[in-house]
Formats: C-alpha cells, sequence, structure tokens
C-alpha cells in the first residue's frame, strides 16, 4: 500500500511539475487558417463493362435531371457490347446535367452526365456542360468518378464530348477536333462539324454517277477496320444503317479473328444411341445442346490442348477450367452465354444452367463472365436443318465446333451390309498454332464415342 501511495504521490508531483512548466512558458499566438470548403462537380463516365467494350450506347436513364441520388443507387442503363447493365453511382448528389442522351453512344471515359453536391452548383454545371464559362473563379472544380478530384476545364470537358464517329473523321481528315465547335446538345462534336471543319461539303443527291475507280488490289489478310474506305457507287434507293453497339463488337471480333492461322477438320458421328437418350430426357427439360456441351466437355477433359489457346504468339495458355461457349442468336446480334464448368455439372443441372443463361441472353441481362469466359465455343444449326458449315474462331480461345443436322444416312459396316443410321457431321476450326491436326482427329474421335455411347452424359 505504501509503494502504491508513493507512486500515486510520485506522479501527482511530476503533473504539477509539468503543469507548472507549462503555465512558465510564455504564450506563442498561432494562426489558424479555416479550411475552404470547395464544391465539386463530380463526372459521371462511360464505364467498361467488359474487357473488349470501347464505346456504348444509353438505353435509358433511370433518373431525371434535378434527381437526388444516393450512393450506390442505379443511374442509368448503358447497352456494352454484349448486354445491357445498370450503372450506379459512386457519390451522393444530385443529377445536375445528362450529357448524352438516350439512344447515343459515347467511348469508355467520356462524360455522360455531371452531378451536383448541391442544388446551388446545377447551374454552375450546366453551363459547364455547355462550354459558356470560362475560368473557373468560385473554386469549385470537376471530379471523375470513381477516381479521386481531377480539375477539369470547361474547355477539356468539350475537347471529350464528341461522338465516336467524330473523332473517327477528324481522325481520318486530320483536323484538330479541340478546335472544333460543336452544335450538338451541349456543345457535342457531331460528325457534321468535323466534315466542315474539314471543308467537306456532304452530297446531297447523285446528278451523274462518278466514273469507276480503277481495279484496287485485294485486301491483304488481317487488314483491320481502320484502313481508308473505297469509295463505292452508292446504289439508288438503297439506306445505310449504323452497327448496333454489339454489331461493332461482333464485327471486331471477326476482322480481329482474321490474324489467326486456322484450319478446319470434319467428323462423321451416328446420333442413334444419342437421339434415344434425348428422348427419355427431353421430359425432364433436358435440351440438345445441353447434351452436345456435356459431349464436348468430357471428351476435352481428355485432350487438355484443344481447351488451350494462344494469347501472345509465343505460348500456350492452359485453362484449369472447360467453359463451354454456346452460340446464341438474339434480336440484333450474337451472343455467347458460357456454361462455366461443365464438365464437372450433372446434365440436369448444365441444362437448367443453360435455360438461365439463354433467358438473360435474350433480355440482354448477361454479365460479363457469363459471356467472356468460354475456353471451347459450340454453334449448332443443326436445329435449322443446316446439314455443315464453318464456324469462325473467337478471339482468344483454341477451337470452335460447327454442329450439323443429324439425318437419316446409308451405312456400310465392317461386313459390307448397309443400313440407315443418323448421322451429323461435325466440323472444328482450331488455332494451328496451338492445336496441330493429329490433336484434332484424337479429340473427334473421342468426341464421337461419347456420342455414340452416351450413357457416361448422364452419370
Amino acid at each position: 500500500m505504501a509503494s502504491l501511495q508513493s507512486s500515486a504521490i510520485s506522479f501527482s508531483s511530476s503533473l504539477g511539475r509539468f503543469s507548472s512548466t507549462r503555465t512558465m512558458l510564455p504564450q506563442k499566438p498561432r494562426n489558424y487558417k479555416l479550411p475552404v470548403v470547395e464544391s465539386k462537380i463530380r463526372e459521371i463516365f462511360m464505364p467498361a463493362l467488359s474487357s473488349t467494350m470501347t464505346e456504348g450506347k444509353i438505353v435509358s436513364w433511370v433518373k431525371s435531371e434535378g434527381d437526388v441520388l444516393s450512393k450506390g443507387e442505379s443511374v442509368v442503363v448503358v447497352e456494352s457490347d454484349k448486354a445491357d447493365m445498370d450503372v450506379e453511382t459512386f457519390y451522393d448528389g444530385i443529377l445536375a446535367v445528362i450529357v448524352v442522351n438516350e439512344g447515343e453512344s459515347a467511348l469508355v471515359g467520356a462524360p455522360i452526365g455531371l452531378l451536383a453536391e448541391t442544388e446551388d452548383e446545377i447551374a454552375e454545371a450546366k453551363a459547364k456542360a455547355k462550354g459558356q464559362s470560362g475560368g473557373s473563379s468560385s473554386g469549385s472544380e470537376i471530379t471523375s468518378e470513381p477516381q479521386s478530384a481531377v480539375g477539369i476545364s470547361s474547355d477539356a470537358l468539350k475537347k471529350i464530348v464528341a461522338t465516336p464517329n467524330a473523332k473517327k473523321l477528324a481522325k481520318q481528315h486530320k483536323v484538330d477536333i479541340n478546335k472544333v465547335n460543336g452544335s450538338g446538345p451541349f456543345g457535342r462534336i457531331t460528325s457534321e462539324d468535323v466534315e466542315k471543319a474539314a471543308g467537306i461539303t456532304p452530297a446531297k443527291s447523285i446528278s451523274s454517277p462518278p466514273p469507276p475507280p480503277p481495279p484496287a488490289a485485294a485486301p491483304a489478310v488481317g487488314t483491320t477496320e481502320k484502313a481508308a474506305p473505297v469509295s463505292l457507287p452508292e446504289i439508288p434507293g438503297s439506306t445505310s444503317v449504323p452497327f448496333t453497339t454489339m454489331q461493332v463488337a461482333v464485327s471486331k471480333n471477326m476482322v480481329e479473328s482474321l490474324s489467326v492461322p486456322t484450319f478446319r477438320v470434319g467428323y462423321p458421328v451416328i446420333t442413334d444411341a444419342l437421339d434415344a437418350l434425348y428422348l427419355k430426357v427431353k421430359k425432364k427439360g433436358v435440351t440438345m445442346t445441353a447434351l452436345l456441351a456435356k459431349a464436348a466437355a468430357m471428351a476435352l477433359a481428355q485432350h487438355p490442348v484443344v481447351n488451350s489457346s494462344c494469347k501472345d504468339g509465343k505460348s500456350f495458355t492452359y485453362n484449369s477450367s472447360i467453359n463451354i461457349a454456346v452460340a446464341v442468336a438474339i434480336n440484333g446480334g450474337l451472343i455467347t452465354p458460357v456454361l462455366q464448368d461443365a464438365d464437372k455439372l450433372d446434365l440436369y443441372v448444365l441444362s437448367q444452367k443453360w435455360k438461365e443463361l439463354v433467358e438473360k441472353a435474350r433480355a440482354k441481362q448477361l454479365q460479363p463472365h457469363e459471356y467472356n469466359s468460354g475456353t471451347f465455343t459450340l454453334s449448332n444449326l443443326g436445329m435449322f436443318g443446316v446439314d455443315r458449315f464453318d464456324a469462325i474462331l473467337p478471339p482468344g480461345q483454341g477451337a470452335i465446333m460447327a454442329v450439323g443436322a443429324s439425318k437419316p444416312t446409308a451405312v456400310a459396316n465392317a461386313d459390307g451390309f448397309f443400313s440407315v443410321k443418323n448421322k451429323m457431321l461435325v466440323n472444328v476450326t482450331a488455332d494451328h498454332r496451338v492445336v496441330y491436326g493429329a490433336d484434332l482427329a484424337a479429340f473427334l474421335q473421342t468426341f464421337s464415342k461419347i456420342i455414340e455411347n452416351p450413357e457416361s452424359l448422364t452419370m
């Protein structure tokens, strides 16, 4: 107890001495600067909703100008190259200005709207969007969601607000787009503005057909869409319809696939046993697409090189998962929903998963990982009566299988006796950098055995 009291006294004494020392020090006045509260006009930009997306189209604005927004709330629906997705705000605020209207497109990273913190900043945001305000005198700044605050002047904002086609034309005609005055909404630069700046007068009518151009050399394989367009005579009564965002992505992928050295191998497969199995499981909701996807996945498990890809031109990329992408035609385009780990899923689970993916694809609600994670693609036109066709290899994959219709065919056995059996033809297009002829032949033999003895598909 004595030691405790001694410690307490010692602490108290020390504290007393410290306090006494502080009172003896001269007090120096300190200058405190009041923090300057700066308003922020944040930029809502076009997000990259997939790894291949370069521009997006505004499907609809969920919110209107003047609406109060909360962090995480859906603001706008954007059409990417594969699906329609809700875009959320990263901040609380007021939707001050809609820069890109419904039905219009913008490049990834371009501003599509402005978000103000208070009602007092709405007028300022509108002025900035129109490019009418000069230097900022109120200490406010524009920042990009979800990046850190970065000041952007009204002139800088104007540089970005241009249609994708206007930017392409400016690059083609060597026009400084920063010096072009925009005539579109909120000062947006249009194709006509660039043509006017370049001194190009668009032809309104065709008085006489132009002389035929001299014959040009055939384009080399791998020619990209960035090459100068060939001048072709117009056909009276024709109408030019621009690609949708999805069609632009499909076009880009098809052109990109031309740079891959591919080869094709066809193989006949007897489907009598598969057709019999299909009649049994059809009542439980199993589709022929699910059966073919399951068979392909099981064959790929035995031939991993066909499930590989070449992404850098120098090495193999072996995929640990077998994800079967299946081509589906939807209104205005094509998409490939992915059955992930198809070799591990039960046939009935796989079929149910496929049904859900198709519904989401037709509603344009697929998430990126549900259409861009395929390692092998299956395209089935047999349901339309097509007996054979070749498929174009998607970028980033090693092979794609094209499945034709199963039709009655006269087949001779080893003893020379003929019988009628259902037979379908499958053609596989493969990347010859990673898949060789013997690899593909062995894979198709395994696939054929699974189809002709399909009991393993239900195990």
